[in-house]
């Protein structure tokens, strides 16, 4: 299961960490005066999708309420998997009916967030909503960190307000990466960790500060609760009142956390292990087990070849540069391949040079923290290190 988790989110390049994936329930709203605008907050689901949590706004008059969600996508559409990989990731936003919201999963937590808004400045949150939801508009670019339903909702009522939120004092840890909060969020998930380690760049490891931190719905939810806005002259709370919609732990209901058994780090560890005593039968059977390097590699040379389409070809963001590309790279096939040709072995020799090149400049950009490696890493390097240095002696021979 964790491997499979594992194959689906690279192959779709990071899947959707913040939607809620359900179809438009409508293209209009209605509208009554007086407006009354929320922001509502759902907690950590247990889905891969649902881990970062997920954000929508609650425009709510004599005719109903709305919730308007920005994390909606149509898997129907046509050419969205091939879109999707490519890094096209086009989300709507969407009226969602009340009843879908209210039937999310047992124990996951939602709060709802009453705005201190004014009549004028939630009739421009009205405004900016109805132009979205409409079949011509809601569509747009979906970005994990800087475009998603989070950062949409706290936009608009940016724009109501007509500034930018002050986060001063809110509850903010300075020095955070977006990788250390994808980390804290994803920390029982480890192959789905592996996999964003494994496909984000060096882009990930700079700091952020606390409106970027606002991709998460939770901070989002905290970072408004300690902002004041001005009314009358006065700086007031922007949120009147926070109530629990449904109960739930402030954890969510994410998964538990996996056991270290299952964890890619067991698995990379187990692999170094192989190699280790393949290449130690080899050595005291005088051979070359050119097998196992043709197996390696060649699973090397395709993680590479992941690496490669989406740091040059796909759209992505925040996945360039991603200095992985270093030790997992499309031409590692030649090791798996050179080794059966009796007449490239001048030619192997120095793609086994090349590659120990690269690993020592791997490590430097890991020692000086240019991009933070997962710790799985650290063993698989060591097998390919270990690999080349054995048949580089044996090519001596």
């Amino acid at each position: 299961m964790k491997k499979t988790r594992l194959f689906l989110l690279i192959t779709v390049l990071l899947t959707c960490l913040f939607a809620n994936a359900q179809k438009p329930a409508s293209d209009t709203i209605a509208k009554a005066n007086p407006i009354e605008v929320s922001l509502i907050t759902y907690y950590p689901g247990n889905e891969v999708f649902e881990v970062f949590g997920h954000s929508e706004i609650l425009l709510t008059d004599s005719t109903g309420s709305y919730y308007i969600n920005y994390g909606v996508f149509d898997f129907d559409s046509p050419g969205f998997v091939t879109r999707y990989i490519m890094g096209e990731t086009d989300y709507l936003c969407a009226i969602m009916p009340p009843q879908l919201d209210a039937g999310i999963k047992e124990g996951r937590k939602m709060v709802q967030q009453h705005l201190n808004l004014t009549q004028q400045q939630a009739q421009r949150v009205w405004d900016i909503l109805a132009w979205n939801v409409m079949p011509d508009n809601r569509e747009y670019r979906y970005r994990h960190f800087s475009d998603n339903c989070s950062t949409r909702p706290r936009d608009v009522i940016e724009t109501a307000l007509g500034h930018q939120l002050d986060y001063t004092h809110c509850q903010y840890i300075v020095g955070k990466t977006l990788r250390q909060v994808m980390t804290h969020y994803t920390r029982n998930y480890p192959w789905e960790q592996f996999g964003i380690d494994l496909v984000l760049g060096a882009a990930c490891d700079t700091v952020i500060d606390a409106r970027t931190h606002t991709f998460v719905p939770l901070f989002l939810m905290h970072a408004i609760d300690s902002i004041n806005v001005m009314r009358d002259g006065k700086s007031v709370p922007l949120v009147t009142r926070s109530e629990v919609i449904k109960p739930g732990s402030d954890n969510g209901i994410v998964a538990p956390p996996t056991p270290w058994y299952l964890t890619p780090m067991f698995f990379a560890v187990i692999l170094l292990a192989i190699t280790v005593i393949v290449i130690m039968l080899d050595w005291k059977c005088g051979k070359n087990s050119r097998w196992y390097h043709t197996i390696f590699f060649t699973i090397a040379a395709l993680a590479g070849c992941i690496i490669f389409f989406v740091e040059f070809i796909s759209t992505h963001e925040a996945v360039m540069p991603n200095y992985n590309i270093l030790w997992l790279h499309p031409l590692l096939l030649l090791l798996a391949v050179l080794p059966w040709c009796k007449k490239a072995s001048r030619l192997l020799k120095w793609c086994h040079y090349c590659n120990i090149a690269l690993i020592a400049t791997m490590t430097v950009v890991w020692l000086t923290a240019l991009q933070v490696a997962n710790p799985a890493f650290y063993p698989l390097i060591a097998t390919s290190l270990i690999l080349s240095i054995k048949a580089l002696s044996t090519i001596k021979r």
